[in-house]
């Protein structure tokens, strides 16, 4: 059996086929670096997790069809494609842009459906329904960069909303029917053990439907980058065999509907500020990030545990 509810079966078991993310880049930005003293979230440097082939200058189209070339070559076993909007906040524009672009992707033969990543501050009403007529006649989900669960996290990281903006968020896109997503950063500032493990107990009163957990990773020219030279006490990174049992934990007592995209991010060793931070193999080679789920299943195994069986416990 496998253990954890796994997104990538569940698109296969529904559509046929494997459908494989592109990442696009359309020139949107975030409100956090337009308008805002904030000076942007202190983790994030965008280009540090776009694709080569994402470039703003280039079309939607042109994304895509090398998009396409990309993962024809690497993997090889793609049946269909999903529009990723993934840089900044792909709903931070006015809806007509956002209707221009969308559908620009969705005119792509070989595009099954849109996938948007977002902040929860960047929707209103009126394009959540416009993005809820989508899903007429492709899969459309939208991912909200959550990002943690607690107000003093979100403040310490100039994240510019409270997770009351995030309940009311994912509330109204769930209402209408669209596939609603969440991001959530394991080792962030401040938070102990106990703290990220119980976010879980937090998200199951939400209706989210997917789920992506990411290791806390320290990005050169980033803000977090000089608070964590200054104060390197409050960084102390998760190791491999650390990480992979917290995220255990927190499966444990995640309700099991919930479809787990991803369990571990990964950024190129250029842009990690902390080399230290990127887990390695036995035999020096640094971790790939798809390496991660084998390691949590094979925990899971060894435990007899599985996503949400400590929920039962309370029934």
């Amino acid at each position: 059996m496998q253990r954890y509810n796994s997104y990538a079966q569940y698109l296969k078991e529904h559509y046929g086929t494997r459908l494989q993310k592109l990442s696009i880049d359309a020139g949107f930005s975030c409100p956090n670096r337009q308008g805002r003293t904030s000076g942007g979230c202190t983790f994030c440097r965008n280009e540090a997790f776009n694709p080569s082939y994402c470039n703003p200058l280039k079309s939607i189209t042109q994304q895509l069809d090398e998009g396409i070339d990309f993962h024809r070559r690497r993997y090889r076993h793609a049946g269909r494609y999903l529009a990723y909007f993934q840089a900044y906040s792909n709903t931070y524009a006015p809806l007509q842009v956002l209707r221009q672009r969308y559908e620009e992707a969705l005119r792509h033969p070989d595009v099954a459906g849109l996938v948007i990543g977002t902040r929860p501050d960047c929707v209103d009403e009126e394009k959540l329904d416009y993005i809820a007529s989508l899903t007429q006649n492709h899969y459309v989900a939208v991912e909200y960069g959550v990002e943690s669960c607690y107000d003093r996290t979100l403040t310490h990281i100039r994240r510019g909303h409270d997770f009351a903006c995030s309940r009311r968020a994912i509330a109204d896109t769930a209402a209408r029917g669209i596939h609603c997503g969440v991001h959530i950063i394991l080792g962030l500032p401040g938070e102990t053990r106990d703290e990220m493990v119980a976010q879980a107990a937090i998200l199951n009163q939400l209706p989210i439907g997917s789920l992506k957990l990411h290791q806390l990773q320290i990005i050169k020219g980033t803000l977090m980058e000089a608070e964590a030279q200054a104060t390197p006490e409050a960084f102390a990174p998760l190791g491999l065999q650390e990480y992979v049992a917290l995220v255990c934990d927190l499966l444990e007592r995640l309700r099991p509907d919930i479809l787990i995209e991803r369990l571990a991010g990964e950024v190129p060793p250029r842009y990690q500020a902390q080399a230290a931070r990127s887990w390695k193999r036995p035999d020096g080679r640094l971790l790939r990030n798809e390496e991660v789920p084998p390691l949590v299943e094979a925990e899971l195994q060894r435990r007899g545990t599985w996503q949400g069986c400590c929920l039962l416990d309370n029934e």
